[in-house]
């Protein structure tokens, strides 16, 4: 495996022509049975009532989507703070491990597999119900923020790592030879190609912390599923609301994979 060469690229060859019909059959065949499925869902759907207009004319009036996309704002804020915070986290735990002495190197391990192991939702626990008894305040921002970026810094200190692995061994003595050290090589040569080779990967995670903070209504933090169920409380519409809440996350990150694939593909 080259270093232009992505995953897909050493995992599966080039289909010849046979399997490419093939392959457009039975996608066409899955698209069929999918919109067959979808039209026993919206008769299904029908014959109980939740297609009436008084489920979906809210959606119609400005406030409604002002409410939503306050809600999306604060899903966002989080998203992002956590993802900034996941990578600080992430590149100690990495850095603890790569550059690390004997006990740096035992400590960023334990706890790189303690987090890993640990549920986002015990993380969320612990800072909603444990900390209050320790005296910390947090306001909900913070209190849905620091676990899920807890939660997801062993996973992004393990993909900093495979980058690091991934550069030449020989950058690493050259860079040696010519009298720097052993940091100074490591920040200035090493971490930016392995940063480059990474970052698909870091913008997939971002896809992971947006779906994690779904978690907020435990913290009843404003965000877009809180407000959904403010939503659905105030117009009894449960079907819709939650059908427009996941369409809005879908396009979310169904762009944040496509921007993934964008710089995979411009690193080849």
């Amino acid at each position: 495996m080259t270093k232009t060469d992505s995953i897909l690229d050493v995992l599966y060859e080039e289909p010849g022509p046979r399997t490419k019909k093939r392959i457009a059959f039975f996608t066409l065949l899955s698209i069929v049975i999918l919109v067959f499925i979808l039209l026993l869902i919206v008769i299904q759907f029908a014959r109980t009532g939740q297609l009436a207009p008084r489920y979906w004319n809210f959606f119609l009036r400005r406030t409604t989507w002002l409410f939503i996309l306050k809600g999306l704002g604060g899903t966002v804020e989080v998203a992002l703070t956590a993802m900034a915070m996941t990578f600080a986290f992430g590149f100690l735990l990495m850095f603890g491990r790569v550059r690390g002495n004997a006990l740096a190197r035992f400590i960023s391990r334990c706890l790189v597999e303690f987090i890993r192991g640990v549920p986002t939702l015990l993380f969320l626990y612990f800072f909603f119900f444990v900390t209050p008894m320790l005296g910390i305040k947090m306001s909900a921002f913070w209190k849905i923020t620091l676990p899920v970026a807890i939660s997801a810094s062993s996973t992004v200190a393990e993909v900093l790592r495979s980058g690091v692995n991934a550069v030449p061994k020989g950058q690493w003595e050259a860079a040696l030879s010519l009298g720097l050290s052993g940091n100074m090589t490591f920040f200035k040569i090493i971490f930016p190609q392995a940063f480059r080779y990474v970052v698909p990967s870091l913008i997939s995670e971002l896809v992971i912390i947006l779906k994690d903070t779904t978690y907020a209504y435990i913290v009843s933090f404003n965000d877009l599923m809180q407000n959904a169920s403010v939503l659905i409380s105030n117009y009894d519409a449960l079907l819709s609301v939650y059908l427009v809440s996941a369409v809005i996350y879908i396009l979310i990150n169904y762009i944040l994979n496509k921007c993934s694939a964008a710089l995979a593909s411009k690193r080849k």
